[in-house]
């Protein structure tokens, strides 16, 4: 697992004065960094291998401004040539939204899907969801 605390920002915020719901596409993608370096360690978009097919989020408790937000990434399945990461964010030791989001490993010179290396595979095993 991957854990990133993110400060929610103002600008972040509706007229509720809460979280604004697109944001937290955002927050998730900031928190798959981690994951994308396994692919690009140095993030070079010039040998950039991964390509967004779906994001879900679904919300589970409003989200404040003025308190920090955790966000944990795990991987949920891993297939051939794509994976899901699984991703929930924690505000105040509280489950406020929830997502998944499924990755490709692309080659963008050909466009097609390929293969996810075995090495590369390891590391995602890694960070696999625990038993429950």
């Amino acid at each position: 697992m991957f854990k990133q605390k993110l400060q929610p920002r103002f600008a972040e915020t509706d007229a509720l004065g809460h979280i604004n719901n697109a944001v937290l596409p955002v927050w998730f993608e900031q928190a798959r960094t981690p994951i994308f370096e396994i692919f690009v360690p140095k993030l070079d978009v010039k040998k950039w291998t991964l390509i967004l097919a779906k994001i879900e989020v679904e919300f589970v408790q409003e989200i404040f401004y003025g308190t920090n937000v955790e966000i944990h990434s795990y991987i949920e399945k891993i297939g051939n040539s794509s994976f899901v990461a699984y991703q929930e964010a924690w505000q105040s030791e509280r489950l406020v939204a929830k997502g998944r989001a499924t990755m490709v490993h692309f080659d963008h010179a050909v466009k097609k899907s390929i293969l996810i290396p075995d090495m590369i595979r390891n590391q995602l095993v890694e960070h696999s969801i625990p038993p429950s």
